[in-house]
């Protein structure tokens, strides 16, 4: 819903509640759009490195390629025929 500003300053409280109610307003002049009126969400806190420090474990030989595969990207594949 495009609503004009002069409008938005008349109704702005209901305006507010609509947005409130998950409504998304976009406020324009002119014709041309403006601003948007969104619903307030509280921002995300950031995720803090290391808060699964010995939560976690990895096989030791996890980074380790297995020979087949490393033969295969080689070119070094052997006919099962």
């Amino acid at each position: 819903m495009v609503i004009n500003v002069y409008e938005a300053k008349t109704h702005l409280s209901k305006l507010l509640d609509r947005a409130a109610g998950g409504e998304e307003i976009v406020l324009g002049k002119s014709g041309k759009p403006l601003a948007r009126l969104v619903p307030y969400g509280e921002p995300r806190q950031p995720r803090k490195p290391g808060r699964l420090a010995g939560k976690i474990w990895i096989a030791p030989d996890f980074d380790e390629t297995p020979e087949d595969i490393i033969a295969a990207f080689e070119g070094d594949l052997e006919d099962d025929e």
